[in-house]
């Protein structure tokens, strides 16, 4: 006896040949069709096409009259239905956690720039770290054809879908976040370097009771600053003491009520490191509250080197993770994984820079320096 195994709704969705079956038989109320644009401008449909995509090779007058065509007669391109006529699609689907975060929007910034330059189009959706959301956004970017997904993955993610997907012919680019046992191609910052020359420098510093605070330890990224945090205490034969490990949404909010509790500490430190940079700006906020000068009676270091670190009064000490180079990195291996989906996963990882500004003062640096140090 021959059983048939119906099509999972993955495979389904990558079967080019019944996509477009299924299309063909689809009518849609008000349709309207580059063939009825030209019609309407009374050009060729070979001249819609180009005056559609902002060709220079026809006149300006004639690609004006095509295009007031299009908005007359409500015409939309359909690039699903281009990407399965041709079989390539120019779509890429970019999944993050969120645009609130300045560190995602740099990112952004970064695969917009080198996306556009490859002329392919972004579809984009936002976690909130929620893996439910993450699985419909991943069902989405395939429902409309994406050629190649990026994505930030979920805390605790499986690698089991992102490898199904990477399976169907589908290339995926992991940034920031790599989900425990997922391979494949994956672009980050070296966390744990990072974590180390920000402790590491406080410590220069003089200080010896530093705290580490926000983000929660099931990042992979929290893992890695933690461990550098660990190293440069270690180095310096310096207790870690757990109750300066403080737990937070990533968010000011988050800061701003973590540092509440780094204070309430019976000992409390000299000295904080943030998991990000949002972190330590709304832990300041709290401490200008409390009295407390940041840079004088207390130095804090951020992560990221979001724009409004160079701004913030005191300007904000940081390590820079690049995050608009994170992100045109991950476009471009994406880029070059859609036009050469054999070549072998490739893995980036930037490495870190300390930012030094104005939060954790000036007065212990000529100390050190005076010393030889």
């Amino acid at each position: 006896m021959i059983t048939y195994n119906k099509p999972s709704k993955l495979d389904r969705l990558y079967d080019y040949d019944y996509r477009w079956s299924f299309m063909k038989q689809e009518k849609k109320r008000n349709h309207v069709t580059l063939q009825q644009v030209a019609q309407h401008a009374g050009v060729s449909r070979a001249t819609a096409s180009l005056a559609q995509r902002g060709s220079t090779s026809i006149s300006t007058a004639t690609r004006e009259k095509v295009q007031a065509a299009m908005q007359e007669l409500g015409y939309v391109y359909d690039r699903v239905a281009a990407n399965l006529r041709s079989k390539v699609s120019t779509t890429v689907g970019l999944i993050i956690m969120e645009l609130a975060n300045p560190f995602y929007s740099e990112l952004l910034v970064g695969i917009h720039h080198e996306l556009d330059k490859a002329g392919k189009t972004v579809i984009l959706g936002t976690t909130f770290d929620s893996y439910d959301i993450q699985e419909r956004l991943l069902s989405t970017m395939l429902e409309n054809r994406v050629g190649g997904i990026i994505i930030s993955a979920v805390p605790g993610s499986p690698s089991e879908p992102i490898d199904r997907i990477r399976r169907l012919g589908i290339p995926v680019v992991l940034v920031g976040r790599r989900p425990s046992g997922a391979n494949g191609d994956y672009v980050g910052i070296d966390n744990e370097l990072g974590g180390q020359i920000a402790v590491d420098y406080l410590i220069k510093k003089w200080h010896r009771r530093i705290a580490f605070v926000g983000g929660f330890s099931r990042l992979s990224s929290w893992q890695g600053r933690k461990k550098g945090y660990d190293t440069a205490l270690r180095l310096a034969d310096l207790p870690i003491d757990e109750s300066l490990i403080i737990e937070s949404p990533a968010t000011r909010q988050g800061g701003y009520d973590a540092i509440q509790q780094v204070m309430d500490n019976p000992n409390p430190p000299t000295a904080v490191f943030c998991y990000n940079d949002a972190i330590a700006i709304g832990a300041m906020m709290k401490l200008d509250e409390l009295g407390i000068k940041v840079g004088h009676d207390l130095a804090i270091v951020g992560f990221d080197d979001i724009p409004e670190a160079a701004i913030i009064t005191p300007r904000l000490t940081t390590v820079s993770s690049f995050p608009r180079l994170l992100g045109s990195n991950a476009a471009r291996l994406l880029h070059t994984r859609m036009e050469n989906p054999d070549i072998p996963s490739q893995t980036i990882i930037l490495q870190p820079s300390l930012i030094i500004r104005e939060s954790c003062g000036h007065a212990k640096i000529s100390a050190l320096n005076i010393l030889g140090n």
